[in-house]
């Protein structure tokens, strides 16, 4: 496959996203064939560790392939969207469950589905150009693919704060909101990747970190939990009106792009997820929403407004203040027989 590498060097299974001027978008096939790679190598006792990484400068994977899921979802195939969901969940319910080390380098932008792919390694590294985000929100999706674990796991409200507002994150934002582990200056990176494939150690990694800056967002925590910590969108806006601090005015900015049901849904899941420490609970409740967010939900006119027509002016189904409780209640209700197995073929 042209789109990504898969082979053995070494001590090292080794898998490179390789369609770096698609920013190395992640397809459905290439979902697939990253889990047939962990199911090769977690039995496989030449392979002592997993290196993953990406070519181009831009981006190790700035999210999902989702030409094909609004081609399909607009003809009223729901069918296609929600199988690839299941299926790349499966993926990166087994990345976090591998059971041996798993490495990322990820330059560049690191959002939606490649966060999947990049952050739920034991061993993330970041470097000076990296930029990591959940913008699903921003086409009426939630943030998936095991993000949301990694959201309620953040310190405080932070996890509220960048699942709703969509903020990237610099390499020391990174480290602190628990996207990333270490910090390496990027033109280490072939040196210790050449060093890992002849060794299979994971403490080179350790030896080869350095200390990375001052995360901004630490210094925002104070005013990001008084601001996010209520129950509801609702609750948030209704804080963010009242506040005093010079977080609020950029905030409110950033939630009114937003699509107000994903908002609300996406804080909804990271309370849940944050009750249970488990991603396989984490990806369950994703993929509740977006198992129906063509049909109920905003993703399909998100897509519209920022992929296919780019005019930026989405016509989202309720206003940011008039989303009802019972609808985002609705969007991650349980599926029933729908509901995700982590099996294949189901």
């Amino acid at each position: 496959m042209d789109d990504i590498s898969i082979r053995i060097l070494g001590q090292t299974g080794r898998i490179t996203l390789t369609r770096p001027k698609a920013l190395n978008a992640l397809s459905y096939e290439m979902c697939l064939a990253i889990e047939a790679a962990l199911d090769s190598w977690a039995t496989d006792d030449t392979v002592k560790m997993i290196v993953i990484d990406a070519e181009g400068d831009k981006a190790f994977c700035a999210g999902g392939d989702i030409a094909e899921l609004y081609d399909t979802g607009t003809a009223g195939d729901y069918a296609y969207g929600q199988r690839f969901w299941a299926d790349e969940y499966r993926m990166n319910a087994k990345l976090f469950e591998f059971p041996k080390p798993v490495v990322s380098f990820m330059q560049g932008f690191t959002m939606g589905g490649g966060v999947g792919v990049g952050c739920h390694g034991s061993h993330r590294i970041v470097g000076e150009s990296s930029q990591i985000a959940m913008p699903e929100v921003g086409i009426g999706l939630v943030p998936d693919v095991g993000g949301s674990l990694i959201l309620a796991r953040a310190p405080g409200r932070l996890g509220e704060y960048l699942g709703m507002t969509a903020a990237r994150l610099n390499a020391a934002d990174a480290i602190y909101a628990g996207f990333a582990d270490f910090f390496i200056p990027q033109d280490h990176w072939p040196t210790l990747i050449e060093q890992l494939e002849e060794t299979g150690d994971w403490t080179l990694i350790d030896a080869a970190a350095t200390p990375p800056e001052e995360s901004r967002l630490a210094t925002q925590q104070k005013d990001i939990d008084a601001n996010f910590g209520g129950e509801t969108l609702n609750d948030v806006l209704n804080a963010l009106h009242h506040a005093q601090d010079d977080l609020a005015p950029a905030a409110l900015k950033k939630l009114g792009r937003n699509s107000p049901l994903a908002m609300g849904a996406a804080l909804e899941i990271i309370h849940r997820v944050r009750t249970r420490d488990d991603i396989r609970f984490a990806l369950d409740q994703e993929y509740r929403f977006t198992f129906r967010a063509m049909e109920h939900g905003d993703f399909l006119e998100g897509i519209r407004a920022q992929i296919i027509d780019k005019d930026r002016n989405p016509q989202w189904k309720y206003t940011l203040e008039g989303v009802p409780a019972g609808v985002i209640t609705k969007m991650v209700l349980p599926l029933g027989a729908d509901a995700l197995t982590f099996e294949k073929g189901e």
